[in-house]
């Protein structure tokens, strides 16, 4: 490269973020287990950044209102700041009928 030159790389256009039926459940479950659990956003990103994983509550809140995609690193560390497995997080949610309403 020539002094004076610029290195231009292309631009990619921009497309909502499309989140499929594993992406959307797991949004659900993410807030689901955070409100069981008494969490904020701002807590549970704060337990997600000092476990080396860097989350803002905004990258929280995106990611529960399926606004944001939850890659694999963002799982791990979400499940571990809510103490459960990762699998927990994309497995269905167990459902309550209004006959087992165990506890309520």
């Amino acid at each position: 490269m020539t002094a004076g030159c610029k290195l231009q790389l292309p631009v990619m256009a921009t497309r909502p973020v499309e989140i499929g039926p594993a992406g959307l459940h797991t949004a659900r479950a993410i807030e689901h287990l955070r409100l069981v659990r008494s969490l904020t956003q701002h807590q549970l990103a704060a337990r997600c950044t000092a476990l080396g994983r860097p989350m803002s509550n905004t990258a929280l809140s995106r990611t529960e209102r399926a606004h944001r995609r939850c890659d694999i690193d963002d799982l791990v560390a979400i499940a571990t700041a809510l103490g459960v497995p990762p699998m927990a997080l994309l497995l269905p949610l167990p459902s309550v009928s209004s006959n087992d309403r165990r506890g309520c």
